[in-house]
């Protein structure tokens, strides 16, 4: 699917998988979360490492009530939508159904669309295949730059630069350099302490 859904109440997503696990990246590393992961997504990462995820056709429509009776199975109450590019659907029924559960809603996101639904938690993670819309850089609470090259650091300031004053600054390194690449971010967030460093620990401990 190349085209956002133009209805405002999506009431079925295509659903890759839904798991319960622990949070192993960026503000809120090591927290149990329970993730929904959409298919669909055109942003084209080279390096994605869920490419399975793009072809939203591949995965089950599946309703938002099964989605959020699946999640309420586990005792966490904070919920990770992510994708594939989740922003390519209207996630406001989503969002709805799972706050009348007490869920707390992440969302991990390109920004490549606008910002629908309801969260508490928005993790923007801009790729320099599609770029991000300027209204959901400014919502962010996180920024997440994923380090693939020595020319990323000065792309993650372009957007530091734009995220409001509160949002969080993270980089990460590209899991298949990240021995090439953690020595200088290491070294970059030495020399620029507003950056955090985020890695992820959930392959290091071989977990979803």
């Amino acid at each position: 699917m190349t085209m956002k859904e133009n209805t405002s109440k999506m009431r079925e997503l295509p659903l890759m998988e839904q798991f319960y696990t622990i949070q192993g990246e960026g503000a809120h590393q090591g927290k149990a979360a329970y993730f929904i992961r959409l298919g669909g997504c055109d942003v084209g990462c080279v390096w994605c490492d869920v490419k399975e995820s793009w072809n939203a056709d591949e995965h089950p429509k599946t309703s938002v009530e099964a989605i959020t009776n699946a999640a309420n199975q586990h005792p966490a109450r904070l919920i990770v939508v992510t994708g594939g590019e989740p922003l390519m659907y209207d996630l406001t029924e989503l969002t709805q159904s799972l706050k009348r559960s007490g869920f707390q809603t992440h969302i991990e996101t390109s920004g490549a669309y606008p910002l629908t639904g309801d969260w508490d938690w928005v993790c923007l993670s801009p790729k320099k295949f599609k770029a991000p819309v300027p209204s959901v850089v400014g919502q962010a609470h996180e920024l997440k730059i994923v380090i693939y090259n020595k020319h990323d650091f000065k792309w993650a300031e372009t957007f530091a630069a734009e995220v409001n004053s509160d949002c969080l600054l993270y980089l990460q390194p590209e899991w298949s350099r990240e021995k090439e690449m953690l020595p200088l971010i290491i070294e970059y967030v030495k020399a620029n302490p507003q950056w955090n460093i985020s890695l992820q620990v959930h392959k290091y401990m071989d977990i979803p």
